[in-house]
């Protein structure tokens, strides 16, 4: 009954142990106070924090285990951490009460009784003077009120220890839950008491600094005001600084998209976000700046960052060459990808062009199955599941992650070289069969980055293995290894399987006005280099005779 608070006592008492000469005073005596509170006090305070918002009516905690929330509630007054009478602006009655109630409160026209909430309180908010009023919920109310409101006041502090679990804000307190009723299952890696996410009070700090202003961003304040609060400087822990990059990257796309390219060229000038230095080429080009967009193209053509922004300079490069009046530059040579052009019925109802592709091309003794980027992802995560999952320090500080924190890293491969060689090495024998069924079978169901389990089942795995040749699968997974957060997708749609003959071939499906996008590109360029069956097959529907 009391499980959820059962587990955030566990939570309080791993950052104890971990983060303890982390911790500051506020921080550290809500810890050591709060198992010593009454159970039903200490449940109410957990059920408030995993809940969103700091403000609660009293009638609507209502908990069978609890019971009566304002007896709960007492000693959370008493002890400072909630309070019982806050003061609550016209907007908090809004999102607290009801339409009928707020009808009790305030006299509104007659053209706003019937009104949406949103319309009411737009009206009463172009009254500065009501607009900046801020009483208790008693105070507001003409008559007695069988209720009264609670303001969470350590939800900030909540916050924190949260973060310092979890390593991150984008998960919260229903990952007990979900895992305790077997919704979501997670790797069981070995956890040292030196395992944690943060080395200092500062990088807790700079974290929670930074997803402030990421909110005010994403709120909509103006780049004028939110620019001077981010750090000029890079941190010098990657984790941080790949937050930071990501931020200053978006504020230069804002900055673009507003027609301000002298600001968006200065902070794409000193971003290191992967594709900062492509927009900053396609803004000098904007700018009229052909020359010196030409130069950082050249340098960015001699050492790309990666095979996309090798890919856009290409594009780029002829372009720069033509209004700069220089001569072209040979002809790229690649080889090409198959392609067939299929006619099909424009379909009645609503359907995915590649489900018609698929049923259409499938044969006896010869399926098409739709995979796109699960099939060969499930089939690096099964053998690699080791090394996926290694301890390596920093990787893994709490029972609930489905990847290592350190997943997207550019080191990501190196830290791990060595388990990685081993894994692959399995594709010179028929060592990695048994490795890939092993996993399917042991970690079914398990959270992974790479495994997509509601779309891998024993038959598409066992077609996969004794279609795929094991070369093929050692390209794919290297190709993979060496830019995960580009090369998880763009695979083809489509593979169809030839059991019998023990061969495949993959299949882009584009339907009436689609075009490949580049990752689809770049994938498919690569099947083609290394004589991997792939193609892209263009639908067109067919004309219908006039009635």
């Amino acid at each position: 009954m009391f499980y959820y608070l059962d587990n955030f006592l566990t939570v309080l008492d791993w950052i104890a142990t971990r983060y303890r000469d982390m911790l500051a005073a506020e921080e550290l005596a809500f810890i050591e106070e709060f198992p010593a509170l009454p159970r039903i006090s200490q449940a109410l305070l957990v059920r408030m924090a995993m809940r969103k918002g700091e403000l609660f009516r009293a009638s609507k905690l209502r908990y069978d285990e609890i019971g009566c929330p304002r007896g709960a509630a007492a000693a959370l007054i008493a002890a400072g951490w909630i309070d019982e009478a806050p003061l609550l602006g016209i907007e908090h009655l809004f999102a607290l009460l009801r339409k009928d109630e707020l009808a009790a409160v305030f006299d509104f026209p007659p053209a706003l009784k019937n009104a949406r909430k949103d319309l009411q309180l737009a009206a009463l908010l172009e009254d500065e003077a009501l607009a900046a009023e801020a009483r208790t919920l008693a105070a507001w109310h003409p008559e007695p009120v069988d209720d009264c409101v609670y303001h969470l006041r350590i939800d900030a502090l909540c916050e924190r220890l949260r973060l310092m679990f979890f390593g991150n804000l984008h998960q919260d307190w229903s990952e007990f839950v979900l895992s305790e009723l077997g919704i979501f299952k997670y790797e069981k890696v070995a956890l040292s008491a030196a395992s944690q996410g943060f080395r200092s009070r500062q990088d807790i700090d700079d974290y929670l600094h930074l997803q402030r202003c990421r909110e005010r961003f994403h709120a909509g304040e103006t780049i004028d005001e939110l620019l001077p609060a981010i750090p000029a400087t890079a941190y010098a822990g990657d984790w941080l600084e790949h937050r930071r990059a990501k931020l200053l990257f978006l504020i230069a796309q804002q900055h673009e998209r507003n027609g301000e390219l002298a600001d968006a060229l200065r902070i794409y000038a000193d971003c290191p976000w992967p594709g900062a230095r492509m927009r900053m080429v396609r803004v000098l080009e904007r700018c009229g700046q052909i020359a010196v967009a030409f130069e950082f193209a050249e340098a960015a053509a001699a050492a790309p960052e990666s095979e996309a922004e090798h890919q856009q300079i290409m594009r780029a490069l002829p372009r720069l060459r033509r209004q700069l009046g220089h001569a072209a530059s040979p002809p790229r040579t690649a080889v090409p990808v198959a392609r067939h052009d299929l006619t099909l019925d424009r379909p009645a109802l609503p359907i995915a062009v590649e489900a018609l592709v698929r049923d259409h091309l499938t044969q006896a003794g010869a399926p098409v199955l739709y995979v796109e980027n699960s099939l060969i992802n499930s089939l690096f995560g099964l053998l690699c599941w080791d090394a996926v999952f290694a301890p390596v320090a920093g990787a893994f500080f709490h029972p609930f992650q489905s990847a290592p924190a350190d997943l997207l890293s550019p080191d990501f491969q190196r830290r791990r070289e060595r388990a990685f060689q081993g894994c692959l090495a399995q594709l010179d024998g028929e060592g990695y069969r048994q490795t890939i069924l092993r996993n399917f079978r042991d970690k079914h169901g398990i959270q992974s980055p790479f495994v997509y389990w509601d779309l891998l089942d024993a038959q598409l795995l066992a077609l996969a293995l004794d279609c795929l040749p094991a070369a093929h699968l050692r390209k794919w997974f290297e190709r993979l290894l060496l830019d995960i957060r580009a090369n998880r997708s763009g695979y083809p749609d489509l593979i169809q399987f030839w059991p019998d003959q023990r061969r495949y071939r993959m299949i882009e499906v584009k339907g009436p006005g689609d075009r490949l996008q580049d990752n689809q590109i770049r994938w498919l360029a690569y099947c083609a280099a290394h004589d991997m069956p792939v193609s892209v097959c263009y639908v067109q529907w067919a004309r219908t005779e006039p009635a």
